[in-house]
Formats: C-alpha cells, sequence, structure tokens
C-alpha cells in the first residue's frame, strides 16, 4: 500500500517517506511538516463523517485497543492527522472529547461576554500533550523505535510516560533539576513520570538545556524524539482545534486563544484551521491569539517587532508549563499568526494567577500555564483588540492539580491578592462553626 502521508521539510523542500522515524530534516536541519492524501469526502460529507464518529464513540466502549482509537477525540479526525494507521497500529487511551465550558463569572471577570473555555485537562494524563502524543506513539511503534525521548517542563513527560507504557516502548524523559533547593518541574507532573515508568534524567540547567540534549542524542543514539518539533505530535495537537469546531456545530468562534511556550500548540491550531477552510469544513477562519507570560516571552518580543528577530530569554515564570525561553515551533508560529491575523501578547505571573483564581472559583480549575489564556483575553480585551461581543474560545492546557504548589502558596492568609480563599482555623465547638457560617453565607448575599 503506498504511503497516505509525505514528511517534507518546511526549509529546503526534502522529501522523507512516511514512516521514517526521523525528526528533523536529514538535509538542513529544519522542521518537518506533514502531507497527507486528500481525504475523500469535502465539505458537508467530510462534516458527516466525522459527526457519526462522534455518535458512535458515545454509544460504544472501550474495551479493546480498537475500541479505544474509535472512541478517541484525536482519532475521528484521522484522515486529517495520519489516514494511514488502522485501530491495529493506533496507540490511545483513549484522549480527547474534552469539554467546551462557559462560565458567567469568567467570562464578566475577562470582559467578554462569549468567553468559552476548552478544558484539555480532562485528558488522561491531564494536560493536552496527550493529543500529540498518542499520534507520537503511534508513529514510533509503526517506525520500529527502540526507545523514544523527550524534554519537559513536566506535562509532556508525564505524557510520554503514559503512552510510552501503553506502547510498551521504553521511554526517557529529561527535565531540569531542582536549583537552589527549589523544584523547576511540578511535583504533580514529576510524580506522574515516575508513576508511569519512563527512566527520569534531572538535567543541572533549564528547558532548553534538556532540549539541547535530547534533540543530540535523538541524532546520535536512535532514540525517536517526541518534543513538539516532531510532525506528529503537530497533527495530533490540531485535534483541540477540530474538536472546537465541531463542538459549536462547524461554526468557527471570532478568535482561539492559548498559553504559548515551545509554540507546538500554535503551530498545531493553525494547521487544523489550514485544513478546515481547505476542505471546506467552515467557511471562515478565527483569528489566534497566542499568549506568554511576562517572564518566558521571547515570542511576544518578537511579534511586537513584526518577527524581524527570534529572540531568546532566560525564561522565569510561576506558570512553568510555558517557561520556555526558546521555542523551537518558532518559525512555524509566526507563520500561523501571520496567516490568521493573529496577535501575540504577554502577561505577569500576578495577572496569570488572578485568572486562575478566576477559574478555580468557578468549579473548574486548571494549572498556571492554562490560565495565561484567560488572562489574555482580558487584556486583549481592555485593548480593544477582542470587542466583548466576540465569541472566543480559550485553551486551557492542564489540570488543577497539576501545580497544587502554586495553587496553595497563593490562598495563604498574609497573601493580599484578589480572590484568595485562605484556609480558616478553628475550634473544635459549634458556636465557633457558626460564625463562620454566617459570615460565608453573608458574604454570598444568603
Amino acid at each position: 500500500m503506498p504511503d497516505l502521508t509525505l514528511q517534507r521539510c518546511a526549509s529546503c523542500g526534502a522529501e522523507l517517506p512516511e514512516r521514517d522515524a526521523r525528526t528533523s530534516c536529514p538535509a538542513c536541519g529544519g522542521l518537518l511538516a506533514l502531507e497527507h492524501a486528500p481525504p475523500a469526502e469535502r465539505g458537508a460529507a467530510l462534516r458527516d463523517r466525522f459527526d457519526a464518529r462522534l455518535r458512535d464513540a458515545a454509544a460504544g466502549h472501550v474495551a479493546d485497543a480498537a475500541g479505544a482509537a474509535r472512541a478517541s477525540g484525536v482519532w475521528r479526525f484521522r484522515e486529517l492527522i495520519m489516514p494511514g494507521a488502522t485501530d491495529a497500529d493506533i496507540v490511545s487511551q483513549p484522549e480527547g472529547n474534552t469539554p467546551l465550558f462557559h462560565r458567567p463569572s469568567v467570562a464578566a471577570w475577562a470582559g467578554v461576554d462569549g468567553l468559552l473555555l476548552k478544558h484539555d485537562g480532562f485528558n488522561p494524563t491531564g494536560s493536552f500533550k496527550d493529543r500529540g502524543m498518542t499520534v507520537a506513539l503511534t508513529q514510533a511503534r509503526r517506525a520500529g523505535a527502540r526507545a523514544v525521548a523527550c524534554a519537559s517542563t513536566g506535562n509532556t513527560s508525564a505524557a510520554l510516560a503514559a503512552y510510552a507504557a501503553l506502547a510498551g516502548v521504553p521511554g526517557l524523559v529529561l527535565v531540569p533539576a531542582p536549583k537552589g533547593g527549589a523544584q523547576q518541574v511540578a511535583l504533580g507532573k514529576l510524580a506522574q513520570t515516575l508513576a508511569y515508568g519512563a527512566r527520569t534524567l534531572l538535567v543541572r540547567g533549564d528547558f532548553d538545556d534538556c532540549l539541547r540534549l535530547v534533540r543530540e542524542g535523538a541524532e546520535r543514539l536512535g532514540v525517536y524524539l517526541v518534543n513538539s518539533i516532531n510532525p506528529y505530535r503537530i497533527e495530533g495537537q490540531k485535534s483541540v482545534a477540530l474538536e472546537i469546531l465541531q463542538q459549536l456545530a462547524w461554526n468557527a468562534p471570532d478568535w482561539i486563544v492559548l498559553p504559548a511556550g515551545n509554540l507546538g500548540n500554535t503551530s498545531a491550531v493553525g494547521a487544523a484551521l489550514r485544513d478546515a477552510v481547505r476542505l471546506g469544513l467552515i467557511d471562515r477562519a478565527p483569528r489566534i491569539a497566542s499568549i506568554q507570560a511576562a517572564g518566558a516571552n521571547p515570542f511576544a518580543s518578537g511579534y511586537r517587532e513584526n518577527f524581524a528577530t527570534q529572540h531568546r530569554v532566560k525564561a522565569e515564570t510561576v506558570a512553568t508549563a510555558i517557561k520556555i525561553g526558546d521555542p523551537a515551533s518558532w518559525d512555524r508560529a509566526a507563520a500561523v499568526i501571520r496567516e490568521f491575523d493573529g496577535v501575540v501578547t504577554d502577561v505577569s505571573d500576578a495577572e496569570i494567577l488572578e485568572a486562575k483564581a478566576a477559574i478555580d472559583a468557578a468549579g473548574i480549575g486548571c494549572e498556571p500555564a492554562s490560565a495565561a489564556s484567560v488572562a489574555g483575553v482580558r487584556r486583549l480585551a481592555r485593548e480593544g483588540v477582542i470587542r466583548a461581543g466576540d465569541r472566543v474560545a480559550a485553551i486551557l492546557t492542564g489540570h488543577v492539580l497539576k501545580d497544587p504548589g502554586v495553587l496553595l502558596d497563593y490562598h495563604r492568609a498574609d497573601h493580599d491578592a484578589p480572590l484568595v480563599n485562605a484556609p480558616v482555623e478553628v475550634d473544635a465547638t459549634l458556636d465557633a462553626l457558626a460564625r463562620v457560617v454566617d459570615a460565608t453565607a453573608a458574604a454570598a448575599g444568603r
């Protein structure tokens, strides 16, 4: 059977076959992009195919690998992701099918009535990384990889460890070692990585050092790299945008807003929208806003100069999942921002934590990096870039329990910040409890 996918270098045009395990161009070192054979259907017919799979998945069960593949919110769109994969090939938990919430309190906080929250923290390992990892590990197994590896700020390592265990492929992760007695990776994410069985290396450096080292190791040691420079990772992450469009009955929102670190997700959302317009799934594309932390803002700095310079910074932010100073997918993401009339901005750690507190208080919860998207919506709304009546889908990338240390530190009794909910110590008496009940009810107007 001929390949249904071609890997092509975005820089020099060199071509690699579908199952080639290299993740960068052997001729020039450029990033690879995937070109798939066009699906048989377009427009309404293709929408109907995807919608029928959604109905079938809701009615079915996940008793085996084939059932997981059919239930997956990633593999539902397989014609746009890896058309040559069979159910037997696919490594799936399943993943995707994450909720799209409207919470009036969060919309009011952000100043955008039509704000929707796409919560990818509901994926199996608690982050959007599972969308890309199911495809990357499927490709690793199809290509006969002896091991898979990644550099990580935490979520990628947790997803790699889980999907490598499912695939039966050894996994190695490189994460920044503690510095000055402080962890650089949230303990919830590190605990997942260890629990799922990946070999974990604590590198004396930051994420950028880890990525440089693992890229060199992948080339020389024959392990399969599954960071977001891997084109199959990008293909899986396209599904978050496709799911948003499907959940909105294929009526595109005005904006998709997302946190930005290594820029793989910005690249993936752009690729999905490109497919959706080209194949007639939607009649117009939303604009894209990528939001960085002010302490890790090379892409935002580049945007302000029309991407004339590829910036690098020494990243420092409480939002560890986007604590990246030298994004690997810069060129792809810059092209997406240009193509979709996008914007890039940055928000302070204080803004991120206030946004997180607003999301958490709505009963949803997310990790700090996720809240950058909502903090960015508020910033862009105040600047008049996003209008109060726009329909905006903000992606929350990780679960609230990914980084509980930051959450507990925010809700301290001595922390003077908005929406602090500090625990109250009381005597073991009914009178003490009654005073708290009365005060709580009064504050809520009850």
